[in-house]
C-alpha cells in the first residue's frame, strides 16, 4: 500500500485529509501515522498533493488551509478535526478531553483559526512559488 492510503482492515473509521507537502504536518501525521497502525487502528490517510484529495470534493488549496478529518458521513475541519483524529487513538483521548473543555476549545481554535494554519498555508503557497 502507498502512503496516500494505508488503512487498518477494509475500512477506515476515520480519514485523515493532511497536507504531505508541510514538513510540519507530514511529520506529525506520519507520527499518527506510525502509531494508529502500530495499534491496529481503523484510520486511513489521504494526502492531499496526490489524487485521493478529489474523494475529498474540495480543492488542494482549500483542503491546505487546515487539517480535515472524515468520520462516517461528517467531515470536520481544524480543531474539531484534530478532536476526531484524537478520540480515535487511546494514547490521544485524554489530551482530546482536555482541548474539548469550552475555555482550552475556544482558545485552540483562536490559535489554529488565526495563526498557526494561516502561517502554514502561507508557508505552503511559499513553497510552491505563489506568496
Amino acid at each position: 500500500m502507498t502512503d496516500v492510503q494505508k488503512t487498518v482492515g477494509s475500512e477506515a473509521a476515520v480519514q485523515v485529509l493532511y497536507n504531505g507537502s508541510c514538513p510540519i504536518c507530514a511529520t506529525e501525521i506520519h507520527h499518527y501515522q506510525r502509531y494508529t497502525e502500530a495499534a491496529g487502528l481503523a484510520v486511513a490517510y489521504d494526502d492531499l498533493m496526490t489524487e485521493a484529495v478529489a474523494t475529498w470534493l474540495v480543492d488542494a488549496d482549500t483542503a491546505a488551509k487546515a487539517l480535515r478529518v472524515r468520520q462516517g458521513e461528517q467531515i470536520y475541519v481544524g480543531v474539531d478535526a484534530f478532536l476526531v483524529l484524537w478520540r480515535a487513538m487511546p494514547r490521544y483521548r485524554l489530551l482530546a478531553r482536555l482541548v474539548a473543555v469550552p475555555g482550552i476549545y475556544h482558545a485552540a481554535c483562536v490559535v489554529y483559526d488565526w495563526v498557526l494554519a494561516p502561517s502554514l498555508f502561507w508557508l505552503h503557497k511559499r513553497r510552491q512559488g505563489r506568496s
